[in-house]
């Protein structure tokens, strides 16, 4: 079933304190789960936006296990939507709003452990004429440096599990989604092997697309978690260190240029600290540089990234 592209009216059993709450609780379930595989703690930071609402970033840094992690709960107002949500609903364009959710990025420092994003999101627009409208929206991805093909499928059947409940032919549209979003044009490559990605979900009433959400968003630790157990005790030395601060920089390449969580959050006054800290703490460019043939650097751009149904080819070989 293909969730509808055009906004519907809020429904009367929409609930938006009952997301509010659901995003509340996976915020301290994801840091309580960080906090207990790491032996750094996250700096918690509350902030209020002044056009109305605000939220709190926790921030690890230089944990045993994490470089960087940021996990951010925010809740947010405003009198007119930012551009980058309303670009293609042109009915909101000026519209009020009123947007939640939890936005996440984990660098590990080891570089055989993967970098991840995960995002769960409902925003409600009131335009100045006709009903107000809602939509949820959100997903999970991984970036990893030096791809193993157990984490890859154990990160798709994972992202399968959560999509199942809701029709057979979810996961596969999301997985494409996914592709198509995490995508560098300039560099023809995706960020890495992708996972779920959706947004304008409306279709079915408020409870199923709700529960879809969540569903994806408690699907996030077990998703990643054994990942970054078993990489972070994986031996590494300076030349895989280089490659990781390398590919870090296609991170932010992508966070800045084509990011729409990141452009919503900076097109409407957000906190600038808690959009950006989504940034790897250390990145390079390295002028025209191109893996060596047959090394495990050359296997990550030649088999990993671009599209690919990692379940059905990679399952052959289990």
């Amino acid at each position: 079933m293909a969730e509808s592209t055009d906004p519907v009216s809020v429904s009367p059993v929409a609930d938006p304190s009952a997301v509010q709450s659901y995003l509340k609780d996976l915020h301290e379930r994801i840091t309580a789960a960080l906090e207990a595989l790491d032996s750094g703690r996250f700096r918690r930071d509350s902030w209020q936006r002044p056009e109305g609402g605000g939220g709190e970033s926790r921030v690890l840094t230089e944990g045993s296990i994490f470089e960087r992690a940021g996990v951010s709960f925010s809740h947010v107002r405003g009198e007119q939507m930012p551009p980058s949500a309303s670009n293609l609903r042109p009915e909101i364009a000026g519209a009020a709003f009123e947007a939640m959710g939890i936005s996440l990025v984990f660098h590990p420092r080891s570089p055989y452990a993967p970098t991840t994003h995960c995002n769960v999101r409902f925003l409600v627009a009131t335009p100045k004429s006709g009903p107000p409208v809602w939509w949820f929206g959100g997903g999970f991805d991984l970036t990893p440096y030096y791809p193993f093909d157990e984490d890859v499928l154990h990160w798709h059947r994972t992202a399968r599990a959560a999509c199942e409940p809701f029709g057979a032919e979810v996961y596969a549209k999301y997985k494409q989604w996914c592709d198509r979003y995490f995508f560098l044009p300039h560099r023809n490559e995706t960020r890495g092997v992708g996972g779920l990605f959706f947004d304008d979900l409306n279709e079915g009433g408020f409870a199923r697309c709700f529960a879809l959400t969540r569903s994806v968003g408690d699907h996030f630790l077990p998703a990643f978690m054994p990942i970054a157990e078993r990489r972070s005790r994986e031996p590494w030395g300076e030349r895989e260190r280089n490659f990781q601060l390398y590919r870090r920089g296609r991170y932010v390449e992508f966070n800045l240029l084509y990011d729409r969580g990141t452009l919503f959050g900076l097109q409407s006054r957000g906190r600038t600290e808690s959009i950006l800290m989504s940034m790897p703490p250390l990145a390079r460019w390295d002028y025209d540089w191109r893996p060596p043939a047959g090394s495990p650097e050359a296997r990550l751009y030649e088999e990993f990234l671009h599209p690919r149904d990692f379940l059905a080819e990679l399952d052959r070989g289990q």
